[in-house]
């Protein structure tokens, strides 16, 4: 062999030994997943078990806006649409898939407001027989529009004294009105000098109208809700200095074991405890700092449905699988794979 071509191969044996014990070139990092579309705001999953609740591509929607306060939701199955309050401005409106969201009951009130914060209704719910039921704060009562479009006063008084102003209602299976009593409506609230109660009530009515105080210690309570088999009532308070959820066990002697069923004292996002529904599972969707939070009946938070608006008050709809959310100056849904019990027929 030349002297050229033994050097030729010794290069070339180099070269190999070189290249084989070369390092790996570093791979790409790996794609990240693109976040979510929850469309109309986000969703914070906390535990696995929300997933089977809420889709992981479950997309919040904005369906109207331009009001002032929007509240109390309600879905009228026979009209297919739903109701809800703008608190803050004064009306019912409507609101359905093909026409959109329009006036319903325009004013609410129309009596001197001296010494009121807001006047419109707030709760809505609906009867047994269709009929919607409203917590008016003007008025200071609650009624049932008739199919005239007349009302007819369901209670406005405890005792012989006026109510605060009736907030949030809700009906059990044998026809009792449960409702709160805070006195938000009122012009310094608890101070207000038109109150004629010291307390803030939660209270429920009998079929026959018989009015009965159930609990007059909670500092401000508002939305409620009956876990599924009615043993439990649930209800919000919307004191900032004790954002707390109350859980009651509940029968026809009363309300007894009051007890916190869960706390967000520690959470600074707008947003206090407000109104809330239970599905069919019992897990609340309960209005609060930064959005509806969905908990399961242990106490274990899930996670949290945030519209692109801190919401007051949430309600079942369609086939009782879609949250609407009133928040703030607007409307919102989110479709889930749990759901709810509508009231009325």
């Amino acid at each position: 062999m030349t002297r050229l071509a033994t050097a030729f191969c010794l290069a070339a044996i180099t070269c190999f030994v070189a290249a084989c014990g070369a390092p790996e070139p570093a791979a790409d990092p790996p794609a990240e997943a693109p976040a979510p579309d929850n469309g109309a705001g986000t969703i914070l999953r906390v535990d696995p078990r929300f997933d089977a609740l809420v889709p992981a591509d479950s997309r919040i929607e904005k369906l109207a806006d331009g009001y002032v306060f929007t509240e109390g939701p309600v879905w009228d199955r026979a009209e297919s649409r739903l109701l809800f309050s703008d608190v803050r401005g004064n009306g019912v409106y409507q609101w359905s898939e093909a026409d959109g969201a329009s006036p319903f009951i325009e004013p609410v009130f129309e009596g001197d407001r001296t010494g009121l914060r807001s006047v419109s209704s707030n709760g809505l719910t609906i009867d047994a027989e269709g009929r919607l039921v409203m917590c008016e704060h003007g008025n200071r009562l609650i009624s049932r529009v008739e199919a005239d479009g007349t009302r007819t006063t369901l209670v406005d008084s405890y005792e012989g004294r006026r109510l605060n102003s009736p907030n949030d209602a809700a009906y059990s299976s044998d026809g009792w009105l449960y409702f709160t009593d805070p006195g938000s409506a009122l012009e310094g609230r608890d101070e207000s000098p038109l109150r004629e109660h010291d307390f803030n009530g939660i209270y429920r009515l009998s079929p026959d109208g018989e009015l009965e105080l159930l609990y007059r210690d909670q500092s401000r309570p508002n939305g409620i809700a009956l876990s599924p088999d009615e043993a439990v009532l649930y209800v919000a308070n919307s004191d900032p200095e004790q954002k707390v959820w109350m859980a009651y066990d509940l029968s026809e002697e009363g309300v007894s074991n009051p007890r916190v069923f869960f706390d967000v004292n520690d959470q600074t996002a707008e947003g206090a405890a407000d109104g809330l529904k239970v599905d069919n599972a019992g897990n609340l969707f309960a209005t609060g700092p930064g959005g509806v939070w969905v908990i399961a009946p242990d106490g274990t938070h899930l996670g949290t449905i945030m519209p692109d608006e801190v919401p007051a008050n949430v309600a079942w709809g369609d086939d009782g699988s879609t949250l609407y959310m009133t928040a703030r100056t607007g409307l919102y849904r989110i479709r889930l794979t749990t759901e709810g019990t509508i009231p009325g027929p």
